[in-house]
Order: C-alpha cells, then sequence, then structure tokens
C-alpha cells in the first residue's frame, strides 16, 4: 500500500489536540465522571464513539462520490473545510478564556441512558457532520486505496485517539476538575490551543499535495 504515514501522523495529532481542547462533548464527560463516577463517564464516550461512526459513514460514501466526479468539487470540499475551520478559530478567539463547570445540572442516569445520551448528542448534532466534511478530506493519505477506505480508517483513528484522550479525562476526572478549578489561566491556554490547532489545520488542508 503507498499509505503517506505522514499525513496519518499528522492526522493523528491533530484528532489529540482537538480532543484535548474543551468543547461540550469532553466537558460533558467530565462532569458526568466528577459526579456520578468513572465508569459513568466512559458510558458517554462509548455512546459519543460509536456516533462517530455514523458521521463517518455520510462522509465517506458522500465525500467519495464528489471525488470522483471532479478534482474542482474535491478542491471546493478542501477550501470549504479550511474556511469552516477559520470561522471555528474566529468564534473561539471572540469566546472568553474561561472553562465552565456546573456540577447542579447534572441528574443520575444509568449507564445505558448515558451511552443512549452520549451517541444522541452526537449524531442529532450537525456540526459534527459538517466538522468531518471539513477535517477528513484533507487527510487523504493514498493514491490507490479508495477513498471510502481512507475515510473508515481516519474514522476509526479518530474514535481511537478520541476514545483513548476522552477515557483519560474520565478516569482523571477529580484531579482535573480541582486543577480547572483552581487555575485561573488555564482557560486561556485551552483556548489559545484551540485558535492554533483550528487555524493550522486548516493551513494544512489548504497546501498543495506533494
Amino acid at each position: 500500500m503507498d499509505f503517506n504515514y505522514e499525513i496519518l501522523y499528522t492526522f493523528i495529532i491533530a484528532t489529540s489536540a482537538l480532543s484535548v481542547s474543551p468543547g461540550p462533548d469532553n466537558i460533558f464527560v467530565l462532569m458526568q465522571s466528577v459526579v456520578n463516577g468513572k465508569k459513568y463517564g466512559l458510558a458517554v464516550v462509548a455512546g459519543l464513539m460509536t456516533g462517530c461512526l455514523i458521521h463517518t459513514t455520510l462522509v465517506a460514501f458522500g465525500v467519495s462520490i464528489l471525488i470522483k466526479q471532479s478534482e474542482v468539487l474535491y478542491f471546493a470540499i478542501k477550501l470549504f473545510g479550511a474556511l469552516y475551520l477559520f470561522f471555528l478559530a474566529y468564534k473561539v478567539l471572540r469566546s472568553e478564556a474561561s472553562v465552565n463547570l456546573t456540577e447542579n445540572t447534572m441528574p443520575k442516569k444509568s449507564l445505558g441512558q448515558l451511552f443512549k445520551q452520549g451517541f444522541i448528542m452526537n449524531v442529532l448534532n450537525p456540526k459534527v457532520s459538517i466538522f468531518f466534511l471539513a477535517f477528513f478530506p484533507g487527510f487523504l493519505f493514498s493514491d490507490t486505496l479508495s477513498s471510502v477506505w481512507q475515510f473508515y480508517i481516519l474514522g476509526f483513528l479518530f474514535i481511537a485517539v478520541s476514545f483513548v484522550i476522552f477515557g483519560i479525562i474520565a478516569i482523571l476526572s477529580g484531579s482535573i476538575s480541582g486543577y480547572l478549578k483552581k487555575s485561573t489561566k488555564i482557560g486561556l491556554v485551552l483556548k489559545w490551543l484551540q485558535i492554533i490547532v483550528f487555524v493550522g489545520i486548516g493551513i494544512f488542508i489548504l497546501l498543495p499535495e506533494k
């Protein structure tokens, strides 16, 4: 297989940075873990990652058809992806540099209910599909392997990396929550981490293919 492993390594690094950056999903995992226990946070993680399979499938087949039709359409998809990531960076720039943790709004639920909630949160969120559409096409790594398989490989890598990092957040929830509440600068650091990641991925997507 003529895999470009540099692209795959870059994808893994970018996914890791995105998973660490604070967002509604990993904050929800953190709070469920803090309030109800680690295994409840892990149930949410499992639901979220299962939902990612649905988005991966939609993007894999939808974008693959467009790629086969026209190189111009493929470039348009990548351009859209880069612009969307720059837009996300701008939204983060305009937001407050803080991480809000509210423990009084977390009702007790069973593991099955939390798995289902994580799944539904992910599948019914159109922003996830848009993000996958923006993120994945810039990291196709083979000239011979079908684009559908490449998207699935990227999807499984995304799920695996995110599962590990979200799982660590759930397991270390007590320490992470305590640190976030005590630190006055961590919000600013995480804010600029998100901006750098979004802008960096956007630029990478626009770079000419070798």
